[in-house]
């Protein structure tokens, strides 16, 4: 069965947290900087990785 549209907001809005708690983790940035980078560059790992450190180091 296909996931109704409120499903799929609620599991988007999950794997977007999941993954600012996971920049968070690994690289020292804040929630809104991580959340600002998602925003920006998407769903990304390696990416979001490497932007979070150049925006940690600065």
């Amino acid at each position: 069965m296909a996931e109704s549209q409120k499903e799929r907001e609620a599991r988007i809005l999950a794997e977007k947290d999941f993954r600012v708690r996971f920049l968070m983790h690994e690289t020292g940035i804040t929630e809104d900087q991580a959340r600002e980078l998602i925003d920006l560059i998407g769903n990304d790992a390696n990416s979001l990785r490497r932007e979070a450190r150049i925006l940690k180091s600065q």
